[in-house]
């Protein structure tokens, strides 16, 4: 009886081919709003994480927001970064000027001052030459260690080591090329000129103390540590106690900063599904809408079949069936469209999109209940028609 309900189905699907293609077409589009979308968020996830780790898992960031006496300085950090949790240390500072190679000036350049150690904090590694080094910043030597992109955009090739740059007048020589880093959630990291932390304070004239450094973790575990080792060598430079509130500085845990992310952007994944569900449920009104129409125009076969015997529970699996097959029929076609609009869309987002079995299953499954759920009403109505009724009706 099943059989015969869902051949009985298929027959009024494909007897009214354009009618059931529009019905169809309703789903498709809500299948295909929530697996792009969803898919969308989750890529988007998955991007901003890399840049993150990308940018060091065992990284704290510390800035001091002390605005007049600023006691931190170089001698001091270096003592803090004998902390046995504490894997490496570097001061930076960012300076603004004009890079400049020959004829060819700069403009994008980001200029930071910073010392050995930095490398391996922020996960760089060196295409050519070498990093700075401490004689660098113990004699204050003009060389620079600079960016993928700034090597071919002054020089026109990453084989830049051994030429020579100018920053507001003063002339470097490139000792080091980074290997390409691509963008953070900061802006392109291609594009910096790094010259020695010691050279940066006395050329660009901050002698307040060092206002900014990163710290690197031995491992993850050890995150906690090395930020309470921090927080207590500044607490006891600045005098603070258990009741100070108002702190003289500002720690950035990347763990906290990857959790926070993770959890913004899984509530905004949540969000656009939610949103694209709503075009299934246009969808599932669609079908009842059609569904309702098909019962009327079928009142007179309704009413043979019920006067030959047919019962109430064949009427209405017959008409229910008939919704869940062009639902699932929406539901598959949807997710095959899903499939190639992803395969289209990666390029232009730049971000590596895929759908998970989850999300699959949760689609069609969701257009299988938009199936049942708008399909009843209309089944229900024609399951209790009286089969007298039925056949006088000339509709």
């Amino acid at each position: 009886m099943l059989w015969q309900s869902l051949k009985m189905a298929l027959k009024a699907i494909f007897g009214n081919k354009m009618r059931s293609l529009l019905t169809i077409l309703g789903v498709v589009i809500g299948v295909v709003a929530i697996v792009v979308l969803v898919a969308i968020g989750q890529g988007t996830n998955a991007s901003v994480i890399s840049r993150i780790e990308g940018m060091g898992t065992n990284m704290l960031s510390v800035n001091i927001t002390a605005r007049r006496s600023n006691p931190v300085t170089y001698d001091g950090l270096n003592e803090l970064a004998l902390d046995e949790s504490i894997a490496y240390l570097a001061p930076y500072i960012g300076v603004s000027g004009t890079v400049k190679a020959g004829s060819t000036t700069y403009d994008d350049a980001t200029i930071q001052g910073t010392s050995p150690g930095c490398e391996e904090i922020r996960n760089w590694t060196i295409a050519g030459g070498r990093f700075l080094k401490m004689p660098d910043l113990d004699n204050r030597s003009f060389v620079a260690v600079i960016g993928f992109e700034a090597a071919q955009e002054m020089f026109g090739t990453q084989d830049a080591v051994g030429a020579t740059l100018s920053i507001n007048g003063y002339s470097f020589t490139v000792v080091g090329v980074l290997e390409e880093i691509g963008s953070s959630i900061s802006g392109s990291q291609d594009n910096m000129v790094l010259i020695p932390f010691t050279l940066a304070q006395r050329l660009f004239g901050n002698q307040r103390g060092i206002t900014s450094f990163y710290v690197s973790a031995n491992s993850s575990a050890e995150i906690p540590f090395a930020q309470a080792a921090v927080e207590s060598y500044l607490d006891k430079l600045f005098g603070n106690t258990a009741a100070t509130t108002n702190r003289q500085y500002r720690i950035m845990n990347q763990s906290d900063m990857l959790s926070a992310l993770n959890e913004t952007t899984q509530t905004l994944t949540l969000m656009l599904g939610g949103i694209a569900a709503i075009s299934l449920l246009v969808g599932g009104i669609g079908i009842m809408n059609i569904m309702l129409v098909s019962v009327s125009e079928r009142t007179r076969e309704i009413g043979i079949r019920k006067a030959i015997g047919a019962a109430r529970s064949n009427i209405l699996s017959q008409f229910l069936i008939e919704s869940l097959v062009v639902s699932l029929l929406g539901g598959f076609i949807g997710l095959l469209i899903s499939f190639g609009a992803m395969i289209v869309l990666e390029p232009i987002l730049s971000m590596t999109l895929s759908v998970s079995p989850t999300i699959a299953v949760l689609a069609i499954g969701f257009s299988v209940f938009i199936g049942v759920v708008f399909g009843l009403y209309p089944a229900n109505k024609a399951s209790k028609l009286k089969p007298i009724d039925a056949l006088h009706y000339e509709g």
